[in-house]
């Protein structure tokens, strides 16, 4: 089965989305050692991290050949459109993972991590009753009814050292940059947006163009003690939960249902948890884990809600 305006076969797109859950879980866990290692800022992080990405997903794109054997050949899109999606997808991705990396370093990975990706879906579900004209169904109502009970629990139960306000607004923040971008992303796949590494690079571009005076601010080199370590950490972030999860990220959620993306997408936060705990050492209180299980649960609730659904079919953008 494949969606019809890209060709990419939907199972495929599955496992693009898989894949980058599990390396964006990663990416929490590198910054707080980036943190750890020197005096670099959420602005800097972000911008070495685009501005790297964006080199390795430009040489990907010169040296893959433009169609493969097999694939289907890309809907061509006006020059114009293809400018408006890059600026709007890359303010959306700037938004995104800059907010994200400041709450991390705010209040944790563990938590900057389940606020964001807990409140994204539900964003999701309500931008894409407005946007796509989804129904939000009762899953969708227990999503919503679900998330601020789980978020109130997580920020107002637990200590200041464990849950910040500050970081859990920042991660808001940032679930709303990241529901911004898949809606769009999913919108314009419908449309017949197939060229998923030509919007992947100029989204990029336009992020790190963004990003560049705040983190020339902030400051653009870091001082530490562990030069190769911190180098090592920013190859890795701008290779594997960059340019690869990104440029499988844009591939898989223009085929795949808005609500599907989100609960895929939970696999960062099991990854992102697990690495807090087992490398860096943090705990999550009796509060915290309520907090989560609430919204976590409302997430739950979201994708019944969606998968009920499914076999209705889905109203052309306009």
């Amino acid at each position: 089965m494949s969606n019809a305006a890209s060709g990419l076969p939907v199972g495929r797109g599955l496992l693009y989305l898989i894949i980058t859950g599990a390396a964006w879980g990663t990416a929490g866990a590198a910054a707080s050692l980036v943190f750890r290692a020197s005096d670099m800022g959420a602005f800097g992080l972000s911008f070495w991290r685009c501005a790297l990405g964006l080199a390795l997903l430009s040489a990907g794109r010169l040296l893959r050949p433009r169609v493969r054997p097999g694939e289907a050949v890309p809907v061509p899109v006006p020059v114009r459109r293809r400018m408006v999606r890059a600026v709007v997808t890359g303010i959306g991705l700037a938004v995104f993972q800059t907010a994200y990396f400041a709450a991390v370093a705010s209040t944790g990975l563990a938590v900057a991590t389940v606020v964001t990706l807990g409140a994204g879906p539900v964003l999701i579900a309500l931008g894409a009753r407005l946007l796509l004209g989804e129904r939000l169904g009762a899953g969708g109502v227990v999503a919503v009814a679900g998330a601020p009970a789980g978020l109130a629990v997580l920020t107002l139960g637990g200590s200041a050292a464990t849950v910040r306000p500050a970081g859990v607004l920042l991660a808001l923040v940032s679930a709303s940059g990241y529901g911004a971008m898949t809606l769009l992303t999913r919108w314009w796949g419908r449309d017949g947006d197939s060229d998923a590494s030509g919007t992947t690079v100029g989204a990029f571009a336009v992020t790190t163009l963004c990003l560049l005076p705040f983190a020339l601010h902030e400051g653009l080199l870091p001082h530490t003690a562990h030069p190769a370590l911190l180098l090592g950490l920013l190859l890795y972030v701008a290779a594997v939960p960059t340019a690869l999860a990104y440029a499988l990220y844009f591939a898989g959620a223009a085929v795949v249902r808005s609500a599907t993306v989100s609960v895929i997408m939970l696999l960062e936060p099991v990854t992102a948890t697990v690495l807090a705990v087992v490398l860096l050492g943090e705990r999550l209180t009796v509060t915290t884990v309520a907090g989560t299980l609430l919204l976590l649960g409302a997430v739950v609730g979201l994708a019944v809600g969606e998968a009920r659904g499914a076999g209705r079919p889905e109203p052309v953008p306009v």
